[in-house]
């Protein structure tokens, strides 16, 4: 599966759209990391267990969106896009997306 931020792939071809596909997860952050965290926030430097937290969630929306796209009978997806949103307090949201696409 090829995954492209721009809205073709160079060098190919695309045959037909078979349209937006989605994948997203909802992740609330532990008590102990949220612990660790607001820690580091005093003294300074990366918060490493968010950095971790937030790369996970994005490799299974992404994971989630290539499935879809993998139903439909896609080899590509164009136009992949992430957005975020905090649904309450202590969780939020990791969505990916983009226009599934048959490539020659």
């Amino acid at each position: 599966m090829i995954l492209v931020s721009c809205d073709e792939i160079p060098g190919r071809r695309i045959i037909k759209t078979l349209g937006m596909v989605r994948g997203n997860t909802v992740r609330s952050r532990h008590a102990g990391r949220n612990l660790m965290a607001t820690f580091r926030g005093v003294v300074g430097g990366e918060i490493t267990e968010y950095t971790k937290l937030i790369a996970e969630s994005r490799e299974q929306a992404l994971d989630r969106m290539i499935m879809e796209a993998e139903k439909l009978g896609a080899n590509a997806i164009v136009g992949v896009r992430f957005g975020t949103s905090e649904i309450k307090e202590l969780a939020a949201e990791i969505l990916a997306y983009g226009t599934a696409v048959v490539i020659e």
